[in-house]
């Protein structure tokens, strides 16, 4: 009986570290979790183990391990030796977890990892001037229109159009090109 409790209590500190970190619930924290779940427990061993489940979590998640990789990632974690490794109750209630939140899990951390306002969409087109009436050289080439379609999750969204004649739009294809050499850069030194 014991071991279903302690059983229990490992996939409520998961559960809870989860909502804290990765559903942004702010109401759970360490000291929440520690009264509820491992009253008993010395506050050091508690903060050791709670970190550990909170690193093997995030190690599991930012990886978004298939079951195949967790279990290797677990069996290679109950062979550490010396304090750094898990017992086989913590892989078994880590895999649990894992099994029944990682697709939650990675909605969040794909959610948390867009800049919002997101572009959802854009429209274009070119106007060309067919015919200048006599005297009138207010434009004089194509002109560029762009209509984006802005919005934050959940929310309605909002258009935002744009002009621009050649020269602007010259000028920012050389800023993607220049963004793009940047992210080039950034890529091929890691």
């Amino acid at each position: 009986m014991a071991d279903v409790e302690a059983s229990k209590s490992l996939s409520g500190l998961l559960n809870g570290i989860a909502q804290k970190v990765y559903y942004d619930n702010r109401e759970i924290t360490e000291q929440l979790l520690k009264r509820e779940l491992f009253p008993e427990l010395p506050q050091d061993e508690f903060t050791a183990l709670h970190d550990k489940m909170a690193s093997l979590l995030k190690s599991v998640a930012s990886a978004d391990m298939d079951p195949v990789q967790l279990e290797a990632f677990l069996t290679a974690q109950t062979k550490k030796h010396g304090g750094g490794g898990v017992s086989a109750e913590q892989a078994a209630a880590l895999s649990r977890f894992w099994k029944s939140h990682r697709t939650r899990v990675r909605e969040s951390l794909l959610a948390q990892s867009r800049w919002e306002p997101a572009l959802r969409g854009l429209c274009w087109r070119v106007d060309l001037q067919t015919a200048a009436r006599q005297g009138d050289v207010s434009h004089s080439g194509p002109v560029a229109l762009m209509e984006l379609e802005l919005g934050r999750a959940g929310q309605e969204s909002e258009f935002l159009c744009l002009e621009m004649d050649e020269a602007s739009i010259n000028q920012v294809l050389k800023k993607m090109a220049d963004i793009q050499q940047s992210a080039d850069r950034f890529v091929h030194r890691t």
